[in-house]
């Protein structure tokens, strides 16, 4: 537990999220005001080209409107199903102007709009607080089929172990009581609590619920920079700072893919834990970027440097430099799980060019004002930082 606890503080992980981690996208639509994602999502026509479902559903899902909402809700309406979405109404509230919208706010609580309801399946992508699934869950479990909960691989407690699977060792109901109690801040109290919100889950539901594990969701929308810096700061130009020796392991998995595989749960009525993250083989520092390399022609350096001479110039892991952490014995599993399971239940993953292409295509096409990133290296210090190891008598 104080491994875990010392591992997120240090990571700065109010900006984490690992899975969500509560970070909004700012400037999700296009400039147009549209919600698309281009490329070959599409058919000619300009049609998703998704092969509709065998039977329609009602899905409601709770939130919906900022990074991983908007991809959900397209590829369930390119399925054919029909979508409620229940939120506070203030996140892109423009977004999909013909889906059912109920107001309501989990924080005060107010579920006055879901009363007399009745879904096939629920998304439960807003919950960061174990305390709004159990009051939703008991709300809901006789008025909906599945009840699907967006946790996160930060409810998993040790990252020493390589290779763990949805079975290694989780917070518990103690550790959550702890946090509670406590009145810990955000990035520590956040892996208990999605924790303690998979068990309300299970068992409010049995096997009608549903938990999934994302590790660092990525793609079109993500505004936080824990991928799209990378891509962006590429595409830029010049001499690019980059971590460790290239070798260290990195995971990500595309919003698009990890909504498609959440939807086709739903779908097959499966139950029960899923880790879910990518790609399917090894992703080292190195090939992340040169993947984003491969999508740009602006010419480019990149520069490998030392973990140990980062540290001495207080360069911070995860958040200056995005998707890595700095390698050690606590953190060897960190980019290391076991998503065998999930693959094998349909999670898939497009090649990495393209998260890539469409990422920064997507960030080209937000209005400057609307752009901003919480992670990545000042270019100042990026350019100081270079400077000081290019002089160093190696």
């Amino acid at each position: 537990m104080a491994t875990r606890r010392n591992f997120l503080a240090g990571s700065a992980a109010a900006g984490i999220g690992l899975g969500l981690g509560g970070i909004s996208a700012v400037g999700c639509a296009g400039p147009d005001g549209g919600t698309g994602d281009a490329g070959e999502d599409q058919a000619a026509g300009g049609e998703l080209a998704v092969p509709m479902a065998e039977r329609p559903l009602r899905i409601l899902i709770l939130g919906g409107t900022a990074f991983l909402g908007p991809a959900q809700v397209e590829y369930a309406l390119a399925r054919g199903h029909s979508v409620t979405l229940f939120n506070r109404g203030r996140t892109n509230p423009e977004l999909f102007p013909d889906v059912e919208k109920l107001v309501g706010d989990r924080s005060v609580p107010d579920y006055s709009a879901l009363e007399g309801r009745e879904w096939d399946a629920v998304i439960d992508n807003s919950a960061n607080v174990a305390q709004w699934v159990m009051d939703t869950a008991p709300l809901l479990r006789d008025r909906v089929g599945r009840y699907l909960f967006v946790s996160s691989i930060s409810a998993h407690t040790d990252n020493s172990i390589i290779g763990q699977d949805e079975t290694g060792p989780v917070f518990s109901q103690e550790d959550y009581d702890e946090v509670i109690a406590s009145e810990a801040p955000f990035g520590v109290a956040f892996g208990p609590n999605k924790a303690q919100a998979e068990r309300v889950t299970l068992e409010e539901f049995g096997d009608r619920g549903l938990v999934v594990r994302p590790g660092l969701i990525v793609g079109p929308r993500d505004n936080s920079g824990r991928f799209t810096y990378w891509p962006v700061r590429i595409d830029r130009g010049g001499e690019v700072l980059a971590p460790g020796d290239g070798n260290d392991l990195t995971q990500i998995v595309d919003v698009r893919d990890l909504s498609q595989f959440m939807i086709h749960l739903v779908e097959q009525e499966m139950s029960g834990t899923y880790l879910a993250t990518g790609p399917e083989s090894p992703l080292t520092m190195a090939g992340l970027l040169y993947g984003c390399r491969a999508v740009t022609s602006t010419p480019v350096t990149i520069t490998w440097v030392e973990a140990d001479f980062l540290r001495e110039h207080e360069v911070g892991g995860w958040m200056e430099m995005p998707c890595w952490v700095y390698p050690t014995p606590d953190t060897a599993g960190f980019s290391a799980y076991d998503c065998t399971k999930a693959i094998q239940a349909g999670l898939s993953f497009r090649p990495l060019a393209e998260t890539a292409r469409d990422t920064l295509d997507w960030w080209k096409s937000v209005p400057e004002d609307r752009q901003g990133m919480r992670t990545g290296i000042d270019p100042e210090k990026e350019a100081r930082i270079l400077q000081a190891w290019h002089a160093m008598d190696r």
